[in-house]
């Protein structure tokens, strides 16, 4: 590999969008602290979190589980502003990295964000002089190192780099589902962000859960070149083998995730070739996988004037569309939306398409699932 900004960091990053909940709805800080724990302790250091993580519960738990416990020497944190949700105005939106600071009590971020820049927000960041302001906080010795994570299409990610050469990395959405996905563009972006130079910390490598349980044919052929190797496994290793990576992040919710991950990449290696194959032959095997590529964020959900539980709704259809239950999947529909919105009741609005870092055609695809209503 070459020789790139981050080279040497750990190549499991831990991702705190999804941590443990416990049954109140809130994060689960014991068992959140022990995860911290092992990540340390086998020579992790790169945590993820962001202002609009949980409104804020991730990085007030973070504080609890990670910064008043261990020397702030000991681990780097990154954290995101996004121009784009839970501000209103410039003063609102530079807000967050004040508030980030205080609910973390970091002293400073190690790594520092523009959130889930798109065609439909990216401007917003340049009318709020965003890029001016990080980096003053990056002068002031408050931040150490900036970029953008990114959702959008390679034309745009060209237009960013050329104009702002001076981000020192950049967060990128890649796996092996999505690495020629139209929608995604996981290699092309990939392809632009190392022509630029730039290091690269990786979002869902396991495509929000979805690639821990990938569907039968893939499985079977993971199992075959491997019975002992978890699925994740597969497709954390996939993108940590590439050069540039910085760090590849795990949304992990459980200590069972961290011990798995741990398992394979505390010790990383690379993919050999004839583990490529099998990558490669999975890659063929899922493009008969015909569920909605929903990965749960969520970002869909914060402006809906309805309320409608779409990430529920989706993962309810795919749960039908994989094995069809006896009512059609109406008992399990009105769980999923019980005290919530319904697909029935989307005004067509656009709000969620215009956020949705998958492209998903939401509208359309929620009209199908009203078959599901009682």
């Amino acid at each position: 590999m070459s020789d790139y900004f981050g080279k040497d960091v750990f190549k499991l990053g831990f991702g705190l969008m999804r941590l443990p909940k416990l049954q109140n709805g809130e994060i689960d800080i014991p068992q959140t602290s022990e995860m911290v724990d092992k990540f340390l302790e086998a020579g992790g250091t790169y945590f993820d979190t962001a202002y609009v993580y949980d409104n804020g519960g991730s990085e007030r738990a973070i504080k609890k589980a990670l910064i008043d416990r261990h020397p702030r020497e000991r681990f780097t944190l990154c954290t995101k502003l996004n121009a784009g949700m839970q501000c209103h105005d410039e003063k609102s939106a530079k807000q967050q990295f004040y508030t980030s600071l205080e609910r973390t009590g970091a002293g400073y971020f190690d790594y520092y964000l523009l959130h889930a820049l798109q065609r439909n927000n990216y401007k917003k960041y340049d009318e709020y002089h965003i890029w001016d302001f990080v980096k003053e906080q990056k002068e002031k010795g408050l931040i150490r190192y900036f970029g953008f994570s990114f959702h959008a299409d390679p034309a745009l990610l060209e237009e960013l780099l050329t104009v702002h050469p001076e981000v020192d990395f950049i967060q990128l959405q890649i796996n092996y589902a999505d690495w020629e996905n139209p929608g995604v563009a996981s290699r092309e972006c990939y392809e632009i962000a190392r022509k630029h130079g730039k290091s690269i910390t990786v979002m869902e490598p396991v495509k929000g859960g979805a690639l821990a349980k990938p569907p039968q044919g893939v499985q079977e052929l993971f199992k075959a070149a491997n019975p002992d190797a978890s699925m994740a496994s597969w497709a954390i290793r996939y993108v940590a083998s590439m050069d540039g990576i910085l760090t590849v992040l795990s949304g992990m919710s459980n200590l069972a995730q961290m011990e798995d991950n741990l398992s394979y990449m505390r010790d990383f290696k690379p993919l050999s070739d004839d583990e490529k194959a099998v990558i490669l032959a999975a890659q063929a095997e899922l493009k008969k996988d015909n569920s909605i590529k929903c990965t749960a964020c969520h970002y869909c959900t914060e402006g809906c004037p309805m309320g409608i539980a779409i990430p529920e709704i989706f993962a309810v259809c795919n749960s039908e569309t994989l094995k069809p239950s006896w009512d059609g999947g109406k008992q399990a529909y009105a769980i999923a939306t019980q005290d919530k919105g319904k697909a029935s009741e989307c005004i067509e609005c656009g709000q969620c398409e215009g956020a949705c870092p998958q492209h998903l055609e939401i509208i359309s695809l929620l009209k199908k699932c009203r078959t599901m209503e009682g």
